[in-house]
Parts: structure tokens; C-alpha cells; sequence
């Protein structure tokens, strides 16, 4: 493996990054355990600090990372490296380096690849940071045919694609927070958000592409869509056309309901809760993101965040949320709250930007 050093201005621009952090309040304490025994103990942080830590150290140390996650476990950031000296830097910040084989650079050669040469329903891809790799997953649609031509495809890329395969069926949760309902149809609502002063709420977009008018459990209309994008996205925006309450929270199914104070972008590791109208509260953790999912029929959606929490047909578009943070919008999956399976949702940063919108 090729080693490269850092220039010592470039380290002092890394020890100055991390002193900004300090200075703006970001604190660590000593956690206990550490990958190489030379190397300092990396710091306990919270999500929000591992952040902070990790736009640091891959800004300064740029095509020298592999990519970061967050270890809930242990409550360090993790930061994937292609050399020692990059290590070291890393490890002097206050987080775990791991020394990896494949770059960024060619993990995303290898989902171009796939996209070009294995576009198959019943598919997805996510680039898996703790495994170095992008792994592929067909689920029970794919013909034998099929899987061989995505093998096939993945030896030529090799070591960058593992190709796995799940007993579900990758679907969107069409039948979903609170339900709402139009059409014969019903997915969940995601959360309310504000546009000009008006009143509105996210769900998703493969919910809004096939109704247009939503109506509550009751049965009364409550408003009408304003904007749908699916597939590529899976957001839709409606807006309340009666005279009902909207409050910035999401229902807990316990008598209870969790605030919602603003939105923020997931991070691999991350804890999260879902809320949807069939299944009601489950929890997980981040599994991947930027994930490709392909339902079939042409339906391909492009950068979702995909999870170990479980959802069910009627969960579509409810809430995904980490604390008081927005995060997400039930897209689909396979396998159900029974025996499991893997959950994607659209980023609901995404959606909010290209809605004009705000949580609200």
C-alpha cells in the first residue's frame, strides 16, 4: 500500500480545525477503547459533535479519507483512511482511523458501473462505509438470469461490490405518524412544515404521484397536493385546505408525541425512530446512504437513506426522526416487522429544499 505524508502546514491546518471545534463549545471526554495500541484513545462524542468533527477532518485531509460513520457503540466517529499518515492525523483529532483498501473515488466508479451494466428491478446499492464496499442486494423478483448477469458485473469490479440477496420484496409501503388516506389508498404523513406563512405537510411521493385529494382517519378531506416528485425523489408536498391542527410533532402511538424542532441530515450509525400509521413506533440504526433502489416498473429512486428499521404497507411516508431532528420519509423496503428487513427513506433536507418549506 502506497504511504504519503502530510505536509506539516496541512496538519497545522487539521490542528487548527479541530481547535475551532473547541472554541465553539464542541467537548469530548476519554472513551476506553482504541484500534491500535500506539494510537490515542479516540474521544466519546455525541452525533451531533462526530459531525462536526468529521465535515473537519474530511475537508483538511480531502481524497485522504474513505469516508466516515459513527459508532454508536463505543460513541466515536469512525473515519475510513488510505494511509498511516492519514491515520495518524485522524487519531490526533480525537477519532478511530481505519486503514481501507478502496477510495471513495472507486466506490463510486463501481456504482457508476452498476448503474450502466445491471440496472435491474428488485435491486439496491448503497455504498457501506464499515465495509469498504458497495454492497448489492437482488431480492426474490430477481430471476436466476439476472443475479447472474449482476454477478457477473460485480467480478469485474472486484473487491469494491459485494453482491447479497434478501428473501423480502423490494416495495414501496403504499396501503402509514398519522394516516392519511384518498383514492382507495393510504400512506402516513411525515411532518408538517410551513411555506410563505401557509400551513402544509411531506409525505411521500410515490403516495402523492397516485393521490391527489388526502383525507384524515375520519374521513374528512383535509388537504390537496402541491407538489410530487417520484421516482428519482420520493417526496410530496400537500397543503391543508381545512381548518385543522398542524402542530411541529410527530405521534408516538402512547398517548404521547415527540417535538420537532428542525431537520438534519442522517449519518451512518445514527439512532433513529420511525412513526407510521400500520406498524406504529420502531427504532434502528443507519445503515447506509446514498442508496439506489430500483422498485421496478422503472421506478428507480436515487439517495435514500437506508435502515435496519422495520415498515410495513401503509407506513409509506411517515416519519423518520433522531431526537427532536427531522430525517426522513418512509419510501419502501423488504420484509415486515415480523421477521425484519431493511427500510429506505428520502432525506427530508432534500425535500425541504426543493419544496421551499420549513418544519413548522
Amino acid at each position: 500500500m502506497k504511504h504519503r505524508r502530510i505536509p506539516k502546514r496541512r496538519a497545522a491546518v487539521i490542528g487548527a480545525g479541530i481547535a475551532a471545534l473547541v472554541a465553539a463549545g464542541v467537548t469530548f471526554q476519554t472513551a476506553n477503547a482504541s484500534e491500535s495500541p500506539e494510537a490515542a484513545a479516540p474521544k466519546t462524542l455525541s452525533v451531533t459533535a462526530a459531525g462536526k468533527l468529521a465535515s473537519t477532518l474530511v475537508q483538511d485531509l480531502g481524497a485522504d479519507t474513505a469516508g466516515t460513520y459513527y459508532d454508536a457503540q463505543a460513541k466515536s466517529l469512525v473515519v475510513n483512511v488510505l494511509d498511516e499518515a492519514a491515520a495518524q492525523a485522524v487519531q490526533e483529532a480525537g477519532a478511530k482511523a481505519r486503514i481501507v483498501e478502496n477510495s471513495l473515488a472507486e466506490l463510486k466508479s463501481a456504482r457508476t458501473a452498476l448503474k450502466q451494466d445491471a440496472t435491474i428491478p428488485g435491486t439496491s446499492w448503497v455504498t457501506d462505509l464499515a465495509a469498504n464496499k458497495v454492497v448489492v442486494t437482488a431480492d426474490r423478483t430477481v430471476s436466476k438470469a439476472e443475479l447472474a448477469k449482476l454477478t457477473g458485473v460485480a467480478g469485474k469490479l472486484g473487491r469494491t461490490v459485494e453482491v447479497k440477496r434478501t428473501k423480502g420484496e423490494f416495495k414501496t409501503f403504499v396501503a402509514g405518524g398519522d394516516a392519511i388516506t384518498g383514492g382507495g389508498g393510504r400512506c402516513s404523513l411525515g411532518f408538517n412544515v410551513v411555506k410563505g406563512g401557509e400551513p402544509y405537510f411531506l409525505t411521500a411521493g410515490h403516495c402523492t404521484e397516485s393521490i391527489s385529494s388526502w383525507s384524515d382517519s375520519s374521513g374528512s378531506v383535509i388537504g390537496e397536493n402541491a407538489d410530487s416528485s417520484f421516482p428519482d425523489n420520493d417526496y410530496g408536498l400537500v397543503k391543508y385546505t381545512a381548518d385543522v391542527a398542524h402542530p411541529g410533532e410527530v405521534n408516538l402511538y402512547n398517548g404521547s408525541a415527540q417535538a420537532i424542532s428542525g431537520a438534519a441530515e442522517a449519518t451512518v450509525g445514527m439512532q433513529v425512530t420511525r412513526s407510521g400509521s400500520t406498524t406504529q413506533v420502531h427504532e434502528g440504526t443507519v445503515t447506509g446512504l446514498d442508496a439506489t433502489v430500483n422498485y421496478g416498473n422503472g421506478d428507480i429512486v436515487n439517495g435514500l437513506i437506508q435502515t435496519d428499521v422495520c415498515a410495513e404497507p401503509g407506513d409509506s411516508g411517515g416519519s423518520l426522526f433522531s431526537g427532536d431532528k427531522a430525517i426522513g420519509m418512509t419510501s419502501g423496503g423488504s420484509g415486515d416487522c415480523s421477521s425484519g428487513g431493511e427500510t429506505f427513506f428520502q432525506p427530508v433536507t432534500e425535500a425541504l429544499s426543493a419544496t421551499g418549506t420549513q418544519i413548522g
